[in-house]
């Protein structure tokens, strides 16, 4: 890793800003060198001191340029660097088009400035431990996993619901796992509770279909889109499980209201 990690941070909270830049004065590692409170300005710094630019640290909702549009500009000028979006902003459109552009974190506020340093460490070294998380965060994700699946309509009581649980921890907790579905994580599962990957594919099948036509119908449509409707078709496995998966992810304090 860099002896120092030169930081951009964007915000139009200026008192945000300061408060960052407050935390890090000093730090062994971490410089908050530049900061901007809208998109235009956020560019041009960009533009003139992007070799010196390490990490961009943005929230999505800027004024004069939001920060897709920065994104987008990045990627047509060829720019490449570190980005984590730290914004109180979740919606699945927004969440998926800033994934187009290989971002490399994405923090909800509020956050904890302690979390924030954590995040930008691992992002900057290029090491983020996916399968190594602290006891305390191993038990909010498996409150939450839980939560949201009682949202859903998943029934406790049936296998499929203790797979998909385990599935979507897999996933959470570890990269390799994405896109690995059938032949990583259904085999897994199986041997954890001593049964077969078909098996353990047919009951998350089940617990899918049930939910279906129990669960929070708003909930299911600001996670699955469209794909609620009950004219079309119900989302295969893989795309409920990685979809629960990412959801997790955008709130990575997981705070559970």
């Amino acid at each position: 890793m860099k002896t120092n990690v030169n930081i951009l941070m964007i915000d139009d909270s200026q008192e945000l800003i300061n408060q960052v830049k407050e935390y890090f004065k000093g730090h062994a590692v971490l410089n908050m060198k530049y900061d901007a409170t809208d998109g235009m300005n956020a560019m041009r710094i960009i533009k003139e001191r992007e070799k010196d630019i390490d990490l961009i640290l943005m929230d999505v909702l800027i004024p004069e340029k939001d920060g897709i549009e920065i994104l987008s500009e990045m990627q047509e000028l060829n720019i490449k660097k570190k980005v984590i979006i730290v914004s109180s902003y979740k919606k699945e459109y927004t969440v998926k088009m800033a994934s187009k552009f290989d971002v490399d974190y994405y923090m909800l506020k509020p956050f904890s400035l302690e979390s924030l340093e954590k995040r930008i460490l691992e992002v900057a070294t290029g090491e983020i431990p996916e399968s190594e998380i602290d006891q305390q965060e191993n038990q909010n994700v498996q409150m939450a996993i839980s939560k949201l699946l009682h949202s859903l309509g998943v029934p406790s009581h049936i296998k499929g619901y203790q797979y998909i649980r385990e599935s979507i921890y897999m996933m959470y907790t570890s990269k390799e796992m994405l896109g690995g579905i059938t032949k990583e994580i259904y085999p897994e599962i199986a041997i954890r509770f001593d049964t077969t990957a078909s098996r353990v594919e047919r009951a998350i099948r089940h617990a899918i279909e049930v939910s279906w036509s129990r669960g929070d119908y708003e909930l299911m449509e600001e996670i699955f889109g469209h794909s609620v409707d009950y004219d079309r078709a119900k989302p295969t496995n893989s795309e409920f499980i990685a979809t629960l998966a990412d959801r997790l992810k955008l709130d990575n304090t997981l705070v559970l209201s």
